[in-house]
């Protein structure tokens, strides 16, 4: 009963796209996943990836994986490590899959010098909870999640869309290379800078 935890290559974004529609339908959100196998490949395995991922394999399958990326933590003046999904196929849990999986995530973040990883879990997901707690996480009760997402991120970027409604984007560009309503920083007013 092997388990091997392998850097996840090109090939494996069908199955890593699998991995996330299975925890979305675990997390209670089956519909939510838009994402592609075109769109995974572009963004992990281009030529400036936005996210790593790691597969973990039982007996030769693939039985779960991890997908991370980076951030930076101004307070501390360093990278960290953003646990963006960890995942393992129900019917493999128990066997040491995922706490391999969040072990070499967690060598990762110490072998790039990121004093710090961190993830989100569901309030209701308590036997990932109860792991989680096992493994030492803290958990930051006190801060509260914060999303802009849709037509309320396009609002909040000013962006027009070609009939100079806010909404999606005009794939159309002014002579000036600015984006709806964007103005260049030194066009913004005192209040605009301060925010």
């Amino acid at each position: 009963m092997a388990i091997i935890i392998r850097t996840a290559t090109a090939a494996d974004v069908p199955q890593i796209l699998a991995f996330i529609r299975a925890l979305a339908t675990y997390e209670r959100a089956p519909d939510a996943v838009s994402a592609t196998e075109a769109g995974l490949l572009r963004d992990g395995f281009g030529p400036s990836p936005f996210y790593r991922c790691l597969i973990a394999e039982h007996d030769g399958r693939p039985a779960g994986f991890a997908l991370y990326f980076f951030n930076y933590s101004t307070w501390m003046g360093r990278p960290g490590l953003y646990l963006e999904d960890i995942f393992v196929e129900p019917e493999l849990r128990g066997l040491g899959i995922g706490k391999a999986l969040l072990k070499e995530v967690a060598a990762i973040a110490v072998a790039e010098g990121c004093p710090r990883l961190q993830w989100e879990v569901l309030d209701w997901n308590t036997p990932a909870i109860d792991f989680y707690r096992a493994m030492g996480a803290e958990f930051l009760d006190e801060w509260r999640n914060v999303r802009v997402s849709g037509e309320a991120l396009l609002r909040l970027a000013g962006i027009k869309n070609s009939s100079g409604h806010l909404g999606a984007p005009s794939s159309r560009r002014s002579s000036d290379e600015t984006v709806g309503n964007h103005k260049p920083h030194s066009a913004l007013t005192k209040n605009e800078e301060t925010l």
